[in-house]
């Protein structure tokens, strides 16, 4: 058997594992942490446990396959509940809207809510989205892009779904109220974009939620990974954790193996799910052969303040993703994502599992974690003397608009800043989500699922094709598994 080493056990890393054992490769997962999951690993804290990263679960079929190629059924290792509605958003003007599960209810609640013509306006947007999906997603997401050339079948239909446009714009030019164009282009944000920015073929996430819904872990996102790591046990995986790799043992155009904190351990290829900005810099350490992949030619993506906390309070009516937007918007994101300024008016994503798993309470308390988008360690923030500060802001938000008395009913609470990002998770900056998905960082031109340097090294993750998000970065072991069962000849 040939044998693979897989660095980092995200999503990307996870998925890769599985499909190599699949194919028969002697498989060895390398984790720097304690537990799986990269960005979507728990955090444990006085005694209640937190999914720390993703917690949006679309196109569910992806995790499936992972089980259905070793003939397993997934429902054995992890459970779904659907999550309704999929988000509510809350607006400066104290109004809200509740988005999904139903399209009939979707737009008469736009038409009652705000104007026939954006009732009408929606259902174009819809019809875009889907018509992107059946081009970006169903034939693109899992392909190969090793050249130019490559992109250029598919540069007429891009056209005519004007890629070359923002989602905010594309969203503008089919709705008319404020509130709502905020709430329509807020998808590039899950994934690390800036609204204003990032191209429209990103409108296809709306028309996936919808095709397959939005769904949440029985137990948290946690579970899924347990379930993986159940099923990498059980197939023949070697799961190697606490051991960072330092370095590549290389020979000419090969690597041959890796040094970790606790020993050589050879291979014959080696696939890495480690932020590839910061992988080329501390592991590989020399700089990519492929211009477009220069680290001060690419656009990272902003950071995250993360904020977990536990309250003695029950919040029933609160829904389980609920966004809650600033009254600044687009001057915000550019404070975030440009200027890189430190900001004192974020705008809020939380999560509160309760809403859909009643069944996992902890302690007799609400759980929850609200994110703040921030700017990356490209600015001069110190995290160390503005946490305390910044989480004190965002509980102060979380209070006057849907948490009333927050403070006062705390059972346990920490955050994570920027720094967790970048020291702990071994990203680029602190970013959150890799590079950003700006057309000119799509398909060719995001890092390669294949290096340039070396014959046997892959990777999967954010940064690479198709991109962030968990559909986005399981999709990216598909890639990389078509390079490599091309290069190994197996059928």
């Amino acid at each position: 058997m040939k044998k693979a080493i897989v660095i980092g056990s995200g999503f990307g890393g996870l998925a890769i594992a599985c499909r190599l054992r699949h194919y028969n490769f002697d498989v060895t997962l390398i984790e720097k942490q304690e537990n799986l999951g990269g960005r979507a690993r728990s955090l444990s804290h006085n005694g209640f446990i937190y999914d720390a990263g993703p917690t949006v679960i679309t196109a569910p079929y992806l995790i499936q396959e992972l089980f259905s190629m070793h003939n397993k059924n997934w429902n054995e290792y992890f459970k779904l509940l659907k999550v309704k509605p999929y988000y509510r958003f809350i607006f400066s003007d104290n109004s809200h809207f509740d988005y999904g599960d139903n399209i009939l209810q979707m737009v008469r609640q736009i038409k009652s809510n705000y104007s026939e013509k954006d009732a009408r306006g929606y259902i174009k947007l819809l019809k875009l989205s889907k018509r992107i999906f059946k081009t970006a997603y169903t034939e693109l997401s899992d392909k190969p892009f090793e050249s130019i050339q490559s992109m250029i079948p598919y540069l007429p239909e891009l056209m005519r779904i004007k890629f070359y446009k923002s989602v905010h714009s594309s969203v503008s030019s089919h709705i008319e109220n404020e509130n709502l164009i905020k709430a329509l282009s807020m998808h590039p944000l899950l994934i690390g974009g800036n609204p204003y920015t990032t191209t429209s073929i990103y409108l296809l996430i709306q028309y996936l939620e919808w095709k397959w819904g939005v769904f949440y872990a029985k137990g948290g996102t946690r579970a899924i990974v347990a379930g993986l790591e159940k099923l990498l046990n059980e197939i023949g995986v070697k799961c190697v954790k606490n051991t960072e790799v330092i370095s590549l043992i290389k020979s000419k155009n090969t690597v041959t193996g890796v040094d970790t904190e606790n020993g050589v351990i050879d291979a014959d290829l080696i696939v890495s799910n480690a932020d590839p900005t910061m992988f080329y810099k501390k592991v590989i350490k020399k700089k990519p052969k492929k211009l477009s992949n220069k680290p001060l030619l690419l656009k990272h993506s902003m950071s995250l303040f993360v904020l977990y906390f536990s309250t003695s309070k029950i919040y029933n009516n609160v829904q389980h993703h609920t966004i809650i937007f600033n009254k600044r918007h687009k001057e915000l994101l550019d404070d975030i994502f440009d200027r890189r300024v430190k900001i004192i008016d974020p705008s809020l994503y939380l999560h509160r599992p309760l809403a859909t798993d009643p069944d996992n309470q902890q302690m007799n308390s609400d759980s929850f974690y609200v994110l703040a988008p921030v700017a990356n360690n490209l600015s001069s923030i110190d995290w160390n003397a503005y946490g305390e500060e910044f989480s004190n802001v965002v509980f102060n938000i979380l209070d006057e608009n849907i948490l009333p008395g927050v403070k006062e009913n705390l059972v346990d609470h920490f955050y994570v800043t920027p720094d967790y990002f970048e020291n702990d998770l071994n990203t680029f900056a602190g970013s959150g989500f890799g590079i950003q998905p700006i057309f000119r960082q799509s398909a060719y031109f995001r890092y390669s699922n294949k290096s340039k340097e070396y014959d046997n090294l892959y990777f999967v993750g954010a940064s690479t094709h198709p991109g962030a998000g968990v559909p986005g970065v399981i999709s990216t072991a598909k890639t990389t598994e078509k390079l490599i069962l091309r290069d190994y000849d197996i059928h």
